[in-house]
């Protein structure tokens, strides 16, 4: 019987699986019957996060030291992963960061620093991850991208937004040279989504009025919006779907 979002049986690796949307995703796969191993560089942070998730479900969370801008820690990671799990099924790419500044005065070092993690680290993740799941035959590999990509923003995010329309672009090449290997690969693109991280600019007077005065929901996204698009794109319901970019936005990108 065909159950399009039944991922019992898969091994999922998500690299930034600490932060308020890894954790969620890797949530909703171990939910989903995968098995999940979080990655990230802070350990303390990953062992929490593991701890919290095994709480969600009896399935297997393994927890792996990497880091992002680092191509042998990367090989590492996925020689690991490979080890304790047998094969690598979906990769979810969801480190990445923001630094703001004005485009004028933009630190460039600062610059260097965003894009070794937000577009390199994304791509060498996808290049050596895809190519083990080239070799077994099939794969999904998701990438975590913004509005941002497409739609520019004021206050100081030229860097995050070029960084995330780089990532919908190396999305989209890599699943047109992978499709005939079976790996599909996509991106969900947020909204602002409401992360710890954001609790202390929101609480700022009129901050989250600012942010959804052009969303047609009116709200800020949870990161339990994320979730659904994740695994949709990691489930047997997206076998014929690679190279795309799934907004989750409130219908921000719909609106002019």
């Amino acid at each position: 019987m065909f159950e399009p979002f039944n991922l019992t049986g898969k091994n999922a690796v998500v690299i930034g699986g600490a932060g308020g949307i890894g954790k969620a995703i890797a949530g909703g796969l171990l939910q989903s019957g995968a098995t999940v191993g979080i990655a990230s560089r802070n350990l303390d942070g990953l062992n929490e996060a593991a701890e919290s998730l095994r709480k969600l479900s009896d399935g297997k969370v393994e927890v792996f030291q990497v880091d992002a801008s680092d191509e042998a820690s990367i090989v590492k990671l996925a020689q690991d992963t490979v080890k304790s799990f047998g094969r690598v099924d979906i990769l979810v790419n969801a480190q990445g960061f923001n630094t703001k500044g004005p485009a004028i005065e933009f630190d460039m070092a600062e610059w260097d620093k965003l894009y070794a993690v937000n577009v390199r680290g994304v791509m060498m993740s996808c290049k050596v991850f895809g190519k083990h799941m080239v070799e077994q035959g099939g794969g999904k590999i998701i990438n975590l991208s913004s509005v941002r990509g497409i739609r520019a923003n004021a206050g100081g995010n030229s860097a995050y937004c070029s960084s995330k329309a780089a990532v919908d672009l190396i999305t989209k090449s890599i699943a047109t040279e992978l499709a005939k290997s079976n790996v599909q690969v996509n991106a969900v693109g947020p909204a602002l989504i409401a992360t710890k991280m954001m609790e202390k600019v929101m609480a700022e007077p009129g901050r989250a009025e600012q942010y959804t005065r052009n969303i047609p929901m009116g709200r800020l996204g949870k990161v339990e919006d994320v979730i659904g698009a994740a695994v949709y794109l990691a489930s047997p319901a997206a076998d014929f779907v690679t190279g795309q970019i799934l907004y989750v936005d409130g219908g921000l990108t719909s609106a002019s």
